[in-house]
């Protein structure tokens, strides 16, 4: 049976939605399968009979890590006609994931898609980003989602920070008072750092904290985060976006650490010794399907364990591996 690349179009994948999702992505599995040597690789070494897939949950999923060893990427691309490279943090003496991009406009698009879902235009927002670590080092995606964002805003106010707390303390306060919506974006660990050092007022402010603790010496529980910001800066609900340098989409949790994905995104578990056992609801290994990774791998096994509920939304709950936790990744609840 012939695959129906027709389906693999920019228009065709932003607007997917609850009724074409698996249509799209059954479309897109037969694209990757015979466009993508590795991952092609990877489904015949699990003996998949390609053809009789006609479910989402018995799409075969990439273990992440084939992002640190291999060229993840469909023909014609190459490393040498792609746009742009994500690249994650990693530890020392650990190879670093890559995901290289093969069309920039297609993840730009499907960002201010996702993020528009959930908050409206950019526009309507002063964006500040609170990156230490990410912002010292290149190829970042957290860096370049916080630019596209601040791009589509074009508010004066925007910016960077790393260390500058007195700056941002006072822009944050002006910005209150002059009753402008804000979205402060975060990294876990500077967002405690400075809400330590800075309590005050920002009840109109999107407080939306990224993931990423940084081997701090006190261990903290997602809600005992949550709950420090709230009452140094007297916010009703801290925000959380879950993305990571393999994926092109995102999910944002608008309270209490429960993600919803936006809709080039879809997540499942699988069962921890099955890879092959995958369904959509329960405890289990997070799968991400995400349709915007069109030109890599769109069916990504990730490392985090998590429970999905039955609308579709879902909860980090750790990692499965711990002795290689990425930069970004989140903590425990």
């Amino acid at each position: 049976m012939p695959h129906n690349t027709a389906l693999i179009n920019t228009a065709s994948l932003l607007n997917a939605n609850g009724s074409n999702f698996g249509i799209l992505a059954l479309a897109v599995f037969k694209h990757q399968y015979h466009h993508n040597l590795i991952y092609r690789q990877y489904c015949d070494a699990m003996k998949v009979e390609v053809e009789k897939i006609d479910d989402i949950s018995k799409i075969p999923f990439l273990p992440i890590s084939f992002f640190k060893s291999h060229v993840v990427l469909c023909a014609p691309y190459t490393p040498d006609n792609t746009t742009l490279v994500f690249e994650s943090s990693g530890t020392t003496g650990e190879n670093n994931s890559k995901h290289y991009i093969a069309d920039t406009s297609l993840y730009q698009l499907s960002l201010m898609a996702g993020f528009s879902q959930f908050y409206g235009s950019p526009a309507q927002y002063a964006i500040l980003a609170l990156l230490p670590s990410y912002l010292e080092r290149k190829n970042a995606s957290l860096v370049y989602m916080a630019k596209e964002l601040m791009n589509a805003s074009s508010n004066e106010n925007n910016g960077f920070f790393i260390n500058e707390w007195d700056t941002l303390r006072s822009r944050l306060l002006k910005l209150q008072k002059s009753g402008t919506k804000t979205l402060l974006l975060g990294v876990t660990f500077a967002l405690l750092d400075f809400a330590e050092a800075y309590p005050m007022l920002l009840t109109d402010t999107i407080v939306m904290e990224t993931g990423g603790m940084k081997g701090r010496k006190k261990e903290m529980t997602r809600q005992e985060v949550h709950d420090f910001l709230k009452q140094q800066w007297n916010l009703d609900t801290v925000h959380s976006e879950y993305g990571m340098t393999e994926l092109l989409s995102q999910a944002y949790a608008l309270r209490d650490g429960i993600y919803t994905p936006s809709a080039t995104m879809k997540v499942l578990v699988r069962e921890m010794n099955d890879p092959l056992d995958v369904t959509d609801t329960g405890n289990g290994l997070l799968n991400v399907i995400d349709l915007a990774n069109v030109h890599s791998c769109s069916f990504i096994a990730t490392d985090d364990i998590a429970t999905i509920h039955n609308d579709g939304t879902f909860e980090i709950l750790g990692r499965a591996d711990h002795t290689a936790l990425r930069g970004c990744s989140l903590m425990a609840v």
